[in-house]
């Protein structure tokens, strides 16, 4: 496929990473990584996966969503409680895990990971506020295991569209947000000898560019080394591929994203642009959240 120019990069390192870690001996106590993010044009609000130490009865830990916000994009201030917790039979012992957020009208609709201890369901939940949210329960319960949905804000023919998967990428439409129909053919695979060769999943939300939908994406090698990777999607047909880019654009090599929960990680679920920079918020070795930054 040739290469289509425009898109955002090359993304650079914030040079004070990690900006957020555990801390306390409460709720995020034991590691804080993959976040959620969405700007107002003033501020940068991330959705943050936390862990905590003594896990609900049958876990060792159990993971609830925070939340932080920040004026320059890089110190954040966090909300002392977190915005969502487990509370239904599907998200216990394990917790809430590895949310995206997107903004459509005056709600927000929020994908996440409901863990039970033996199955992972992709959920989702909306609000009007980042710290209150209604449950609309598993997305696809039919289908057991489900993780990863990164919604497009933007409807296309009257419709929204997800990415989803954590093996292959599948897409999914709906009319209102909230039933989903799946497109049974993955529009994106894993591929020998390459840095995405064991699997993929979607990164943050889709975002609309003059060239096509741009995806990043999450993957891992053969010996699970997590790096990010980027596609681009035909503008009038969400499950027509573009463009796919042959090498990384993210991998890990700092310390904090060799070593960790688990090591050799780099994670990303958060993409804004604030200032006229793109700011790609990442997980590190499923430990801290780090940012990278790609001017433009």
């Amino acid at each position: 496929m040739p290469r289509l120019p425009h898109l955002p990069g090359p993304f650079v390192r914030y040079d004070s990473n990690p900006i957020l870690g555990p801390i306390g001996k409460g709720w995020e106590a034991k590691d804080v990584f993959n976040p959620a993010a969405w700007t107002d044009g003033e501020t940068v609000f991330l959705l943050y996966r936390a862990e905590d130490r003594k896990g609900l009865p049958g876990r060792e830990f159990t993971s609830r969503l925070g939340l932080a916000l920040s004026r320059d994009g890089f110190r954040f201030e966090r909300h002392p409680a977190p915005v969502l917790e487990a509370a239904e039979p599907y998200e216990q012992p394990g917790g809430c895990e590895d949310p995206r957020l997107i903004r459509v009208g005056d709600q927000f609709y929020l994908t996440y990971t409901a863990y039970d201890g033996v199955t992972a369901r992709l959920c989702l939940a909306a609000g009007q506020s980042l710290d209150q949210w209604t449950r609309y329960g598993p997305l696809f319960p039919e289908r057991g295991w489900t993780k990863t949905g990164a919604i497009l804000s933007e409807s296309i023919g009257g419709h929204y569209w997800m990415y989803f998967g954590d093996t292959d990428i599948w897409a999914a439409h709906s009319a209102d947000l909230r039933r989903w129909e799946v497109i049974e053919t993955p529009v994106l695979r894993p591929r020998s000898g390459q840095f995405d060769s064991r699997l993929i999943e979607p990164g943050p939300p889709p975002v609309l560019t003059p060239e096509g939908i741009w995806l990043i994406y999450n993957s891992a090698d053969e010996v699970l080394r997590y790096a990010v990777g980027q596609a681009l999607f035909a503008p009038d047909d969400p499950t027509r591929l573009l463009w796919r880019s042959d090498t990384a654009i993210l991998e890990p090599t700092t310390a904090d994203e060799i070593d960790g929960q688990v090591p050799r990680v780099v994670f990303a679920e958060g993409l804004v642009h604030f200032r006229d920079r793109w700011l790609l918020y990442y997980g590190m070795a499923d430990s801290r959240v780090g940012v990278a930054v790609a001017e433009g």
